[in-house]
Parts: structure tokens; sequence; C-alpha cells
């Protein structure tokens, strides 16, 4: 008797260690922890951390704290694939991720056939949340909380026929869903607005020696080159610019807004234009949320706001539509309803896409300290 008592005590033991762990709403956080996006991977990682720690110590949502998983998809979507699968396997119903549109877009179809909800703090590419073009297929589970290729293109387009009118504009790309889309898409708005370019070419990431392309911008007679893809290369196709004796301009996207674009990119970096939403950093719904980055000693630059900002959404929709399940809370955020969050307030439209578009044009500029950093004009 006495050791079926004790038997029915640790069983209750158990069952009270156990309990806590099921009531947990398992989250993902998918990005590139590994290789050469990995600050942003950091970024990423870091906001959906800083946010689920705040969310848990008031509470939590609906009565559970929530846990999060890292998944490393190395920028790479044969990598994302396996890491949304992973997610699938070990019961996580909300991702924020990924980074990479290429790695978001396949993805997304994982999440969309096991019923996980989705929202990237990062990836722009319009075929994200595009209705899919062969079957008018719509994804309920994808959701942003940054803008699209085609608004900042449309910015960056607009800047370009203001200021370089008369001048030669060349564009490149790293042929990836993200650096292709975002070109192409400020082509397409440039060219409306009369302006031509001079060449339209691309490079293979990853690479270290882009001499062959510097030598076709000289070649050109490039003053300014429109560049699709990630700081790394595109700092070193500015430094080996200026190592040919090239003063030609450089424009990115929000793939170069990381403060390691200027050490890649040395002294040659100043002058360097990109488009990128107004600095979070600087909302004052921000303001005691970079205090506690701050304090553990990580500058919450570019994406670490906005992934933050991403659980704070499925933060209100839940508690909104009472539920933790993906598909109530998509139908709310669908609904039109108002976010608030520390990037500013947001809603979403059918497609799951963030009704404003902030986009503004910065200059990386050489501050007192002599550190060259970007500044919105």
């Amino acid at each position: 008797m006495t050791r079926n008592l004790l038997s029915g005590v640790a069983f209750a033991a158990v069952l009270a260690i156990a309990a806590p762990a099921a009531a947990q709403i398992k989250m993902g956080v998918g990005g590139p922890i590994t290789g050469s996006a990995a600050a942003f991977g950091a970024q990423l990682k870091m906001g959906v951390e800083q946010a689920v720690e705040d969310i848990n110590a008031a509470g939590g949502i609906n009565g559970k704290k929530i846990s999060v998983q890292v998944g490393d998809d190395a920028s790479d979507p044969k990598q994302g694939i396996s890491v949304a699968n992973k997610f699938v396997g070990d019961g996580v119903t909300w991702v924020v991720g990924h980074f990479n549109s290429s790695v978001s877009i396949p993805t997304s179809g994982v999440y969309m056939e096991n019923g996980l909800l989705q929202i990237t703090p990062a990836s722009t590419n319009p075929n994200l949340t595009n209705p899919d073009p062969k079957t008018g297929e719509s994804k309920w589970n994808v959701f942003r909380t940054c803008g699209r290729d085609d608004q900042q293109g449309a910015v960056a387009a607009d800047y370009l026929a203001k200021h370089f009118k008369g001048k030669k504009i060349a564009f490149i790309h790293d042929k990836k869903a993200y650096g292709k889309g975002l070109v192409d898409e400020t082509k397409k708005a440039m060219n409306a607005l009369g302006l031509k370019e001079v060449l339209y070419d691309t490079i293979n990431p990853g690479e270290k020696d882009y001499s062959a392309i510097v030598s076709k911008l000289k070649a050109a007679g490039a003053d300014l080159v429109y560049y699709g893809g990630e700081h790394t290369e595109a700092g070193l196709i500015v430094r080996q610019m200026r190592d040919q004796g090239m003063s030609t301009i450089l424009m990115g996207g929000d793939g170069i807004a990381s403060e390691e674009y200027a050490q890649i990119a040395g002294p040659g970096a100043e002058g360097t234009l990109m488009t990128f939403p107004p600095d979070p950093r600087l909302n004052p719904a921000a303001a005691d949320v970079v205090k506690r980055f701050e304090a553990k000693k990580f500058n919450p630059e570019t994406y670490t706001l906005y992934s933050y900002a991403a659980v704070q959404v499925m933060q209100q929709a839940a508690t909104a539509a009472k539920s933790n399940d993906p598909q109530a809370m998509a139908k709310y955020m669908h609904s039109g309803a108002k976010f608030k969050t520390v990037v500013g307030d947001i809603s979403y439209d059918k497609k799951g896409d963030v009704t404003r578009a902030d986009y503004v044009v910065y200059r990386w500029v050489k501050g007192a300290d002599g550190k060259i950093t970007y500044k919105q004009l």
C-alpha cells in the first residue's frame, strides 16, 4: 500500500512538472545564425527573445508562457526547409522568420500546410505574400512587419529621378529572391520615371573578388550602382571600386543596413545611399525596450525591433481572438485591426502586408567619432 501510494505521489509529481511544459506556446525563430548574414540572424534572435522575456514576465498570453526555439537556416533555402520541418515536428505553432526572402518563400509553404503562423520581420520580396501565380491560392498564414520591395523600389527610384537625372546608373544583384526582386522593382519604377540604366548585371554571392564586375562598372562610366543583396558583398564591391580609383556611389536597400557594411567597405562606405524605414530605435514607443537591449550591451539596429514587433503582433492577435490557434489569430490579423508595436502602429491588408509604406533614404556619413554610419536624409 505504501509502495502504491509513493507511486501515485511520484506520478502526480511528474504531471505537475509536465503540465507547465505542455501549457507553453512554442515559438520558432528562423534565420541565418551562421554565415555571411549572421549579423541579421542575431537581430532576429535577440528581438524575439527580448519580447518573449518581457511578455512572460508580464504573465504570458492567455494564461500560457512562451518557449523559444532557434533554427539556423544559414541563408540557405534547403536548410531553411529543414528548419521549418523541425519546427513542425517539435510542435512549434508560431514562427518569426525568416530573414532572406529566398528562405521565407519556400518555408511559408511548409508552415501553411502544417497550420503554423509566420511573421517575417525582414523578407521584402512581393512573392512571399502574393497569391500563387499558377493556382491563385493565397497564404492565410504569412505576414510581415516590414515593407515590400515594390514599396522600397519606388522610394529609391524617386530619389534617383530627382538627384541623378542625366547620370549613368547601373544595376547589380546577387541572383537571390531579395536582391533580384529589389533591383527589378527599382529599375522598373526608375524606367517609368524616364531614366534608363547603362548596365544590368549579376554577381555570385560569397565570393571575395569582384574585380570583374567592378571593371564593367568602370567601363560603363557608372556614376551610381544600385545593388540588390546583402552588406557583405556590397562592402567588398565598394572597397574594390575604390581600389580601382572609382568614386562611383553605391545605393542599396535594407539588405546593407548593418554597421558591418562600413567595416567591410572601409572609408569608401562614406556617401553610400540606402533605403530603410525611419530608425525604429528613435520611436518613442521603443524607448524602454531599447534601454533593455543597451543594458545587455546589444545595439538593437535594423531588424531587432521589427522582430520584437512581430511577437507583439502575435501576442495582441491571440489576446483579441481569445485563442492561441494560428488560424484564429490570422483571421483577426486580416480584419484590419491595429497593433501597437515598438516600430509604430501596424495593420494588415488581405495579403498580410503592412498597410503603411514608410521607406526613407539614408546616407552613410562619418560622425564626430570618425565612425561611418547611416543617417536619414
